[in-house]
């Protein structure tokens, strides 16, 4: 096409149809760069926390069916009330109402972390997000969100790192056994660094643990997140989003995801509470610019 370009200006005597045909072809450039574009295969949901932690289960079913939102992460304390807890019966429930609603269940998104000096505190983390992994089989959950947050004082970083990486093998071997997956949040204080993460995934081979991506802004070296998301991409399986109108790279991270294939779901977790009767606008309002940043 470049070279077509050039003859017609190169060539002022070429004739007509010999013009009209470059410019069909330049004409037409356009669309055939958008057509080698991947697709986007990811889709949006929504994080209870914190836009919708004081809205009941009906609430969080309508507003998101109003607002066009296809999943939902549900996390643990807030007002929905999916929790370990629910009887047989309740988690039956929950699942009929949220398939009935046409709302994905995506998630749960638990507090268990595995940093902590004490192995028997350790060990009951383990034992609850066992307890996750359970209620998201039976709810039909594809993942419980786990979280590291922070390091450990006067321990060091490595052993730490390693310590958390040993603890989600065996929560990615209880996940696997009820077929759900573990997603480790890129998460804390110091933790939240992506070199981190990647650490603790080196410290997991377990192939059923995976990265929940965060949205922060250690993600972002010069204005760019891809160097973290390079190093993290290999096991991404979730990702939360927040505030789409500010510095955060999303449109970066949105072409990055299409161009490594991610068909999974983008999470809003905006970081302030709506009121449940506000909740359908301010959804439909988060999609409109997550579709201009993502499509």
């Amino acid at each position: 096409m470049l070279a077509c370009w050039r003859r017609t200006l190169q060539n002022p005597a070429m004739n007509r149809r010999q013009f009209l045909k470059c410019a069909g072809a330049l004409a037409l450039a356009p669309v055939a760069l958008r057509a080698a574009e991947p697709k986007r295969k990811f889709k949006l949901g929504l994080v209870t926390y914190n836009v919708a932690a004081q809205w009941d289960l009906a609430t969080i079913i309508e507003n998101c069916r109003q607002a066009g939102i296809e999943g939902v992460e549900f996390r643990t304390t807030h007002k929905h009330g999916v929790e370990p807890s629910l009887s047989a019966a309740e988690r039956r429930d929950v699942k009929k109402r949220c398939a009935d609603g046409g709302l994905s269940i995506v998630s749960l998104g638990s507090v268990c972390e595995f940093h902590a000096a004490d192995p028997a505190v350790v060990k009951k983390h383990i034992a609850d997000c066992a307890d996750f992994v359970k209620l998201a089989a039976d709810i039909g959950a594809r993942g419980v969100k786990v979280r590291p947050n922070g390091l450990t004082k006067n321990v060091p970083e490595e052993k730490t790192l390693a310590q958390i990486g040993a603890a989600l093998v065996e929560c990615g071997k209880i996940g696997a056994d009820h077929g759900v997956e573990i997603w480790l949040e890129v998460h804390g204080k110091e933790t939240s660094e992506p070199t981190r993460c990647r650490k603790i995934m080196d410290a997991c081979p377990n192939k059923n643990v995976g990265i929940c991506w965060n949205s922060n802004m250690p993600d972002v070296k010069d204005g760019s997140v891809k160097w973290s998301f390079d190093l993290l991409k290999d096991r991404l399986l979730s990702c939360h989003i927040n505030d789409l109108n500010s510095k955060y790279p999303y449109q970066e991270l949105f072409t990055l995801m299409r161009q490594h294939g991610y068909d999974r779901f983008t999470l809003c977790e905006y970081g302030k509470n709506v009121p449940a009767a506000e909740g359908a606008a301010f959804l439909k309002q988060y999609r409109q610019r997550w579709l201009e940043l993502a499509t």
